[in-house]
């Protein structure tokens, strides 16, 4: 068999409110000072992008079928071992992540100084070599309600082989 043919790409996105009374938690690093997101888990935004496209290439759907936000199971849970519990379940079924490139928009926080361990904890959770996973930070120069502060927003884009 063609091993091309087990290749898959995925597109996984989020967003979320901002929320003052909540830690701003993102790619699993707590950013200080910075309000947080809303959302029934930690809201992690970018490990959720991440978690919805693995789930979508590894055929699991996405992460709200995944982690129901009605569940209390997932209340306050922490994103990254969401991430972990998918990248599991994907293995168990013979998917495998080749590498994973992510983008946070949001007016603030600049990211810049906090990229790299965002990257390696993503890396970490997917089983992956540092390197493998790319974090950036781009804004929306004031457009929309992302522009306007009033939240984040994540796209993730993976490759996957089933082995």
């Amino acid at each position: 068999m063609n091993r091309l043919l087990g290749l898959k790409v995925s597109l996984g996105y989020d967003s979320h409110r901002i929320a003052k009374d909540r830690r701003l938690i993102l790619g699993g690093v707590e950013i200080p000072g910075e309000a947080g997101l809303a959302g029934h888990s930690d809201a992690d935004v970018l490990c959720h992008a991440v978690t919805d496209a693995l789930a979508a290439s590894s055929g699991l759907g996405d992460i709200g079928r995944m982690f129901p936000e009605d569940d209390p199971e997932y209340e306050g849970a922490d994103s990254l071992k969401l991430l972990e519990r998918t990248c599991r379940v994907a293995k168990d079924m013979g998917y495998r992540v080749i590498n994973c490139d992510c983008t946070l928009i949001a007016e603030k926080p600049r990211i810049a100084g906090f990229a790299d361990i965002m990257a390696r904890n993503i890396a970490s959770a997917l089983g992956l070599e540092e390197g493998s996973v790319s974090v950036k930070g781009k804004t929306n120069e004031g457009m929309d309600s992302v522009g306007r502060g009033e939240g984040m927003a994540a796209y993730a884009v993976m490759l996957v082989i089933k082995d």
